[in-house]
Order: C-alpha cells, then structure tokens, then sequence
C-alpha cells in the first residue's frame, strides 16, 4: 500500500509564490508559508546523478574544484541560454539566482550565480563563500547599495535586498541545506565566520 503522506511529499503540486511569478512555482511547496517548505530540488527530491554532484561538492576536493571554476561556469552557460541555465543547475540540479550587485568599491555590475532558496517576499541567498573565512564580495555590495538585479530561469527583475533577521536567517538555513546538505559543512569550514543571509523582495 502507498505511504499517502510520501507520496504527497513527491509530487510537484506545488503552490504558486506571487512573488516569483508564474514561471518559478515550482519553487514553492503548499505549506510554504507555514515554514514547513520543501523545496521542489531538495537533496532527498534530486536524482541520483544530482544527489552525487551535491555530494561531492561538499567534500574538500569538490572545493578546490569548484570554488575558482564554478562562478566562470554559471556565468558562460547563464550568457549563452539568456539565464535559463547554470552549471549548477544542470550538474547539480540547484536552484540558480544570477544576482547582480553594484561594486562596493567600483560602482561597477557585478554578477554572480548563487544558490536560490524560496522565500514569499521572492528568493533568498546565503553568503557561504564555500567556506571561506570572508564574506564574498557580493555581501559587501549589498550592505552598500541593496537595490540589485535578479534572473531566474530567464525571469528578471529589480529586487531590494536586506539582511535577514537571525530567526529568519536560521530559517532560511534549514531549507538551504535541505536542498544542499554541504552548507553545513561550509559553516564549519568557514570557522568563526557566521554565514548571513539576504532576502531579495520583488
């Protein structure tokens, strides 16, 4: 006999985020809103070729691999497919953000791939840096100037950031490593560094 509340749990009936659009709603579970979410690639949702890729990643060697390739990667396959796509999200299965801040220093455009984890205002981020002992570059940008550009899955649009609250934070976690597990890994990496998170409103 099938196990109901399993099979619940599999399927892709998911509601609607207004905030994303119609084109993200798979991004968003029923009981979102109860913060009870499992989003739609969660590591246990992944297929085993997707399941394989977070692993690794999480490990030492998926870091030096993919700490200095990966953004390259992400940026060349978001260009040549107009931000439909990322190398996470093809070798990963990860849900993608193209997040472009202004430069800190610069006031120049700066874009990055970064992991998207849902959020009812629109998306949120994390500041992982895999591992490192700073925060990225992008942190930075958004304490300076919080208005920024965001692209998923070819949709686009303005956002205003703000850093999350520490419940919200701890929330946004928990569903992070649901998709990825290896964030915890990147918190212990990162030592006395407490990874922050931002939420992007639309």
């Amino acid at each position: 006999m099938v196990d109901d509340t399993r099979a619940t749990r599999r399927t892709f009936e998911y509601l609607k985020c207004p905030a994303l659009g119609k084109r993200n709603a798979a991004w968003c579970r029923p009981d979102f809103g109860q913060n009870t979410a499992m989003p739609a690639s969660s590591f246990d949702d992944a297929n085993v070729l997707h399941r394989t890729m977070r692993a690794f990643a999480a490990t030492k060697a998926g870091r030096l691999l993919f700490a200095p390739t990966a953004h390259h990667l992400d940026q060349l396959l978001s260009k040549l497919t107009d931000g439909k796509r990322t190398f996470a999200g093809i070798a990963a299965g990860l849900p993608s953000v193209i997040l472009t801040t202004t430069g800190a220093k610069s006031g120049k455009p700066r874009t990055v791939a970064l992991l998207g984890i849902p959020h009812p205002d629109g998306v949120a981020v994390v500041a992982a840096n895999y591992g490192g002992a700073k925060h990225p570059a992008w942190y930075h940008n958004l304490k300076a100037n919080p208005a920024a550009t965001v692209t998923i899955e070819g949709d686009t649009w303005d956002a205003t950031a703000r850093l999350a609250t520490p419940g919200e934070r701890d929330e946004i976690w928990t569903k992070g490593v649901e998709i990825y597990p290896g964030l915890t890994k990147e918190q212990a990496w990162a030592g006395d560094r407490h990874i922050e998170a931002f939420v992007l409103k639309r």
